[in-house]
C-alpha cells in the first residue's frame, strides 16, 4: 500500500486551496448572509478547469484521477459547503454520469462544454412528495415520434437556476412490473419551452450555494437527449449517486478539518480561570475526536477514490465514506461551536456556518439512515449490486491526458 500523494495530487490540492481561500474567502459571509452565491465562482472554477477536473483532455477536461476529484472537494468545503455542492451536482452527479453512460455524440455535445466550464449542469432526481423512495417517482416522459414529452417538478435541485443542462429521470412506463424499471434518464437544456426554474430561499445552511425547484410541462426532449435505455433510469440514477456521494464524503472530511482547525486557533487564544483553554482536558477530547474523525473520513474517502481508478464497483465503500463523513462532520461543527462558547453561537466565527452548512449533507443524497441501512444489508449479505453494476471507466493516465 501507498499513501502517498503524486506531485499532481498536491498541485491540485494547492490550486484549489488558493482559489477557495484567497478568491471566494473575502466575500464568503456577504454571500451566506445574501443567501446567494457570488457571480464569479462558477465562471473562475471553469476558467480554472475545476469543473472538469477528471474528465479526459478529449472530452474537455484536464485529466486527472478520482482521487483529484476528492482532494479538490476536500479543499473546496474547509472554505465552504457551497462550492462543494457544485462539484457534487455538476461533476459526480451529471458530468461523471455522461462520462460513464453517453453515447459518443451526446459526449461531444454536453459533456465537452460542460467539462471546459462553458456550460453548468445539475441534477433532477427529488421531487416535492418524492425524497429516498425513487421508485414512488411521478414526473413523466411519454415519446411522441422523435420526441418524449417530459412533464413533472422537481424539488431541492442544486445549481437549478445557474444551470444550462439538467440529468432528469423521468416515468416512462407506469405499467412496469417493477416500481423502479420504469424510470427512463434525459439530459435537458433547461432553456427549453415548458421548462421554469426558481430559487428556494430561507435553508438552514449552504445559503451561499444555489438551490432551487426545476417544473416541466409539456417539454419536448428529442429521443437522442435520452441517457442508456428506456427503463435503465434507475439503475443511472444509482451509479450517479455512487459519484455524487463519493464528492459529498470527501466535502465533509474537508468541513472536519475545517472545524478542528478553528477549535485548535480559537482553544490556543481564549483564556479562562488564569490559562488557555487548550490546556483543559475536555477541550482536548473534542478536539482529539475531530482529529480521529478526520483520519478515518479521508481514509474511507481515498479508498473509495482509488476503486474509482481502477473501475471497481465502489457502492459499498462509497456509501460508508458518506455516512461517516456527514455524521462525524455534524458532530465536529457542534463540538466547534462548544469550545468556542458563546462567540461560536454568533457568526463573528465560522464555526457557526460550519454547524448549520453540515447538517444538510446527513440529509441529501441518501440520509444516513438510508446509508445505515445499506451497510447493515451489506454485512448481513442481504445486498447485491449485481444487476447494477456499471463502473466509471478505470482511470488511465495516457488515455486521459492523450492530448495534454
Amino acid at each position: 500500500m501507498d499513501f502517498a500523494l503524486s506531485e499532481e495530487h498536491r498541485m491540485v490540492q494547492k490550486m484549489v486551496q488558493d482559489f477557495a481561500q484567497k478568491e471566494v474567502g473575502p466575500v464568503i459571509k456577504e454571500s451566506d448572509r445574501k443567501q446567494q452565491m457570488a457571480d464569479f465562482v462558477l465562471p473562475r472554477m471553469g476558467e480554472l478547469g475545476i469543473l472538469g477536473i477528471c474528465i479526459p483532455v478529449r472530452y474537455g477536461g484536464q485529466g486527472m484521477d478520482y482521487i483529484s476529484l476528492g482532494l479538490a472537494c476536500e479543499e473546496l468545503e474547509v472554505l465552504d459547503t457551497s462550492l462543494r455542492v457544485v462539484m457534487s451536482v455538476h461533476m459526480g452527479l451529471n458530468s461523471m454520469a455522461l462520462l460513464q453512460w453517453a453515447t459518443e455524440e451526446q459526449k461531444q455535445r454536453f459533456l465537452v462544454p460542460q467539462a471546459r466550464g462553458e456550460k453548468i449542469a445539475c441534477f433532477g432526481l427529488t421531487e416535492p412528495g418524492v425524497g429516498s423512495d425513487v421508485a414512488a417517482m411521478v414526473s413523466s416522459a411519454r415519446r411522441v415520434g422523435g420526441n418524449y414529452l417530459l412533464n413533472g417538478e422537481k424539488m431541492w435541485i442544486s445549481l437549478a437556476t445557474k444551470a444550462h443542462n439538467a440529468l432528469v429521470v423521468a416515468r416512462t412506463n407506469p405499467e412496469a412490473g417493477s416500481p423502479d424499471e420504469g424510470l427512463t434518464a434525459f439530459m435537458v437544456e433547461l432553456n427549453s419551452p415548458g421548462v421554469t426554474t426558481g430559487d428556494i430561499h430561507g435553508k438552514l445552511g449552504v445559503r451561499a450555494g444555489s438551490t432551487g425547484w426545476i417544473a416541466f410541462q409539456d417539454v419536448r426532449v428529442p429521443a437522442e437527449n435520452r441517457l442508456g435505455e428506456e427503463g435503465e433510469g434507475f439503475k443511472i440514477a444509482m451509479s450517479c449517486l455512487d459519484n455524487g456521494r463519493y464528492t459529498v464524503a470527501a466535502g465533509a472530511t474537508g468541513l472536519i478539518r475545517a472545524c478542528l482547525e478553528a477549535s485548535i486557533r480559537y482553544a490556543k487564544e481564549r483564556r479562562a480561570f488564569g490559562r488557555e483553554i487548550a490546556r483543559f482536558q475536555l477541550v482536548q477530547q473534542k478536539i482529539a475526536a475531530m482529529t480521529s474523525s478526520y483520519e478515518i473520513a479521508r481514509l474511507l474517502y481515498l479508498k473509495a477514490g482509488w476503486m474509482k481508478n481502477r473501475g471497481q464497483r465502489n457502492t459499498r465503500e462509497t456509501s460508508h465514506a458518506k455516512w461517516f463523513a456527514t455524521d462525524a462532520s455534524f458532530a465536529a461543527a457542534s463540538d466547534a461551536i462548544q469550545i468556542h462558547g458563546a462567540y461560536g453561537y454568533s457568526d463573528e466565527y465560522d464555526v457557526e456556518r460550519y454547524l448549520r452548512n453540515s447538517k444538510g449533507a446527513v440529509i441529501y443524497e441518501g440520509t444516513s439512515e438510508i446509508h445505515q441501512l445499506m451497510q447493515a444489508g451489506y454485512a448481513l449479505g442481504y445486498r447485491e449490486d449485481g444487476r447494477l453494476r456499471c463502473e466509471l471507466p478505470a482511470f488511465d493516465p495516457q488515455l486521459w491526458q492523450a492530448e495534454k
